[in-house]
């Protein structure tokens, strides 16, 4: 069966999440962790032949280690996102293989990606990779977590050390919001790029457009998208209880999944 094709962003904007092949461990020593931010570092440039940056290939806003997996907020420049996250991968794949004195695959085949194309997602992607350690168990507190970009927002990082473009959200977001947003808890029930529970079923994309059908009376997007905007986002409400995804309703409906999310 063919792979099926990447969904494009309209921003350049994506979520990325990357697995240890069969859930192992990709980081095993803290050096392994400044080894990948530091490989991250390097792939954000292009450079001519004699080592000067010629080019940028990608900005970050984000990302978190986790023993087992990543995740990255990044805006693709010069080059795709495919392509910036294959030679990350790549890089890392040779040293750690390197040092463990092993061969063979580290990451699964493909990574995992999703379009950010508004400002609330982005936000809400912002407070939901920073606080992956907090929901793991691993520290109490966002600002504990050493292997993530949030030290790079609240300023206990080198500016020699950083690679994310903090400044370009905090213009747009003031670091207090932001703070008091990243250290409030995001409901269970929202999982970004929809990591889920295997054993939780959810309705198909065709069962989920009947009930809409049923709830709103419409027979198509565009009349969808036209209701009032509170019988719009009553249907959406109970479409979400009845165990709809945000990422289905976003694609079936064509509303932003940062509305959906805050419903």
């Amino acid at each position: 069966m063919p792979r099926k094709a990447r969904v494009k962003s309209g921003t350049g904007i994506f979520h990325v999440m990357m697995r240890g092949i069969n859930h192992q461990n990709i980081f095993e020593a803290p050096e392994d962790y400044y080894q990948f931010i530091a490989t991250l570092d390097r792939m954000r440039f292009r450079y001519d032949d004699d080592g000067t940056p010629s080019g940028r290939n990608c900005t970050y806003y984000a990302y978190c280690l986790m023993s087992n997996h990543f995740h990255l907020l990044i805006h693709e420049r010069e080059e795709g996102v495919g392509e910036t996250i294959k030679r990350i991968a790549g890089s890392y794949v040779y040293y750690y293989n390197r040092k463990y004195g092993r061969d063979g695959h580290l990451f699964r085949e493909r990574f995992k990606s999703e379009p950010v194309n508004d400002m609330a997602y982005f936000t809400t992607l912002l407070r939901y990779i920073h606080q992956n350690p907090v929901k793991a168990g691993v520290v109490e507190h966002v600002k504990d977590y050493e292997f993530s970009s949030w030290g790079e927002y609240e300023g206990s990082v080198d500016s020699v050390f950083q690679i994310c473009s903090v400044d370009t959200v905090l213009n747009r977001i003031p670091f207090e919001e932001l703070d008091a947003l990243v250290n409030e808890l995001l409901a269970d029930d929202i999982n970004c790029m929809d990591i889920d529970d295997p054993s939780k079923r959810r309705p198909s994309d065709d069962q989920v457009w009947q009930m809409i059908i049923e709830k709103s009376g419409v027979k198509n997007v565009s009349a969808f998208q036209q209701l009032n905007e509170e019988v719009k986002r009553g249907v959406l409400r109970e479409l979400k209880n009845l165990g709809a995804s945000h990422r289905q309703l976003e694609r079936l409906t064509g509303i932003g999944r940062g509305i959906i999310q805050k419903l």
